[in-house]
């Protein structure tokens, strides 16, 4: 069978595609936590429906156990730049983020952020994400949140490389 045509409407975001390992392994920091280390796989792929899926999987780098993951889609509102990521995180977690496609760099803040009843304190209130393709064809992603004790800080940095379209 034949893979789906790609749907005009997600073409903006078309250098996001493709399996991609972090290389080297990602950072991490926040004032309320020890910095650390991190692997992580992502897929973006599309079904030929006007939206793109995503799966980002995080492992540790030593003992290689399950860290962070979450799941959802990318949108784009047609004829604009307007771009919708929606995520759910093994954390419980639910998020919306807004924002705009420019090139090869997609920049996205929170929208709405919903969470487990029981989810661990302190609760995140608002999170920024930057893509971007750098110039070595590598996708690089920085994410910022801010939580209920803490404001706004950079919490994640990590480069990957693609290893399939």
């Amino acid at each position: 069978m034949e893979p789906p045509k790609m749907s005009p409407v997600v073409e903006p975001l078309s250098w996001m595609l493709g399996t991609w390992l972090s290389d080297p392994p990602g950072a991490g920091t926040f004032p309320t936590l020890q910095p650390f280390q991190y692997l992580e796989e992502v897929h973006i792929s599309h079904v030929g429906q006007p939206v793109l899926n995503f799966s980002f999987n995080a492992f540790h780098p030593d003992t290689r156990k399950p860290m962070h993951r979450e799941c959802g889609f990318i949108r784009l509102e047609p004829d604009t730049n307007k771009v919708a990521f929606v995520s759910a995180q093994n954390t419980g977690i639910v998020e919306v983020e807004e924002g705009e496609v420019n090139g090869q760099e997609l920049r996205i803040a929170s929208h709405s952020i919903a969470r487990i009843s029981f989810a661990k304190e302190p609760h995140v209130e608002q999170i920024t994400r930057k893509f971007r393709l750098n110039s070595e064809g590598k996708l690089e992603q920085t994410v910022s949140m801010a939580t209920t004790t803490q404001p706004m800080t950079q919490h994640l940095h990590i480069t990957y490389k693609k290893v399939t379209p």
